[in-house]
């Protein structure tokens, strides 16, 4: 029987980054600037559209720290942050010296809840310290509830940061995730729907916004014959060869986003008539989801006192990799000192759910592999 790893989510190539790659070696082009680094810039901007503005960078990290930075968030400040969400949303705020203020999320995306949200907002300016910025992630390629939470930040004039790192490709009423906030990061990590094996990129409406985080993220030099800098810099800008691979993925970046929703109605099609278990699916129309991943959540209570971790280690044992939901950021003990908001929605989709396998490159026989583990299972 096939027993080779069936992972969560692996890099797949089109078959164009070798010829982008090599061009940048014949031309030797391997420093962080050159055609490949203007082309996916290019590339990026066109399939978003709406006027952004892309710098291309060497992770999504690089970009919600440059995204602080271009915000003017500085050591004192106060960052509203998703607390449901992987640590590098977060851990930027930490890096400007700043204070995290993490938000629960809502049941329906998984995402900022709006109530926890704006509950933590007055919260905090009645202790005289108004949030100098709100960051919001679009979980698994789920858009956030966009209206309502602009709605809030405008209100309250907070400007807000997009962590659309696993949501290329998504859209909330027809318009993409990355160009709602103020800024937006997106990260090309192996793992995400298209890949330079490692990268990043910050979204930007105007082009002193781009060209300022181009200028950070090249150690802030100034215009001189010799090495001057008037502030502090980064070493965060993509290289060439990297971006060669991005631009090959960006060819098959439509096709990608086909085969992850397809993985998506395998399991919701599979799970329809198995009580207990609900897939992370859009809540209405206004909602396009790339499902970057695809995720459950499992009740024990109506499974026979079957869990997520049961199912976790029963595809383990068939080499077939799923993985907790994340753990909540004010549960993490680097910063369950910091201020929390809301109630234990959070928690529980913790403690009950499972990313399952999503790739665009899973083939036939693994989805057959798979669902053979949930007959047994289920």
């Amino acid at each position: 029987m096939n027993n080779t790893k069936i992972w969560l989510s692996s890099p797949h190539m089109g078959g164009s980054e070798q010829k982008f790659v090599q061009e940048a070696f014949d031309t030797n082009w391997v420093a962080p600037l050159g055609p490949n680094v203007t082309g996916f810039e290019q590339d990026l901007e066109q399939f978003i559209g709406n006027g952004v503005h892309i710098a291309a960078l060497g992770s999504g990290t690089a970009a919600i720290h440059l995204g602080l930075i271009l915000l003017d968030v500085k050591a004192g400040d106060e960052v509203i942050c998703q607390s449901f969400t992987f640590s590098a949303s977060a851990n930027p705020i930490i890096y400007q010296g700043a204070t995290p203020v993490f938000v629960d999320s809502e049941p329906d995306t998984w995402n900022l809840s709006p109530i926890a949200l704006e509950e933590a907002i007055k919260d905090r300016i009645a202790k005289g310290k108004k949030p100098k910025a709100i960051i919001g992630v679009h979980l698994y390629g789920m858009p956030f509830k966009v209206d309502e939470i602009r709605a809030i930040a405008n209100q309250y004039d907070i400007p807000l940061l997009e962590d659309a790192a696993e949501s290329l490709g998504s859209t909330y009423k027809g318009k993409p995730c990355g160009t709602f906030g103020a800024l937006a990061a997106l990260s090309f990590n192996g793992n995400k729907i298209i890949t330079t094996s490692g990268g990043g990129a910050l979204v930007s409406h105007t082009k002193a916004q781009k060209d300022k985080a181009v200028f950070l993220a090249t150690q802030a030099r100034d215009n001189a014959p010799h090495y001057q800098h008037s502030e502090i810099g980064f070493n965060y800008r993509l290289s060439n060869i990297c971006a060669g691979i991005g631009r090959g993925q960006m060819e098959v970046l439509g096709k990608h986003i086909t085969l992850r929703r397809k993985m998506h109605d395998f399991y919701a099609n599979y799970f329809e008539h198995i009580e207990g278990v609900t897939v992370l699916t859009e809540p209405n129309a206004d909602f396009f989801s790339n499902h970057w991943l695809s995720a459950i959540t499992i009740d024990p209570s109506k499974t026979n006192g079957k869990t997520r971790e049961d199912l976790r280690l029963a595809l383990e044992a068939q080499n077939i990799e799923s993985r907790p939901l994340w753990k909540p950021m004010h549960l993490q003990p680097v910063f369950e000192r910091y201020p929390y908001y809301g109630a234990s929605v959070s928690e529980e989709l913790f403690n009950d759910g499972l990313c399952l396998p999503s790739g665009s490159n899973l083939t036939d026989i693994d989805c057959e592999r798979i669902k053979a583990v949930f007959d047994a299972f289920f």
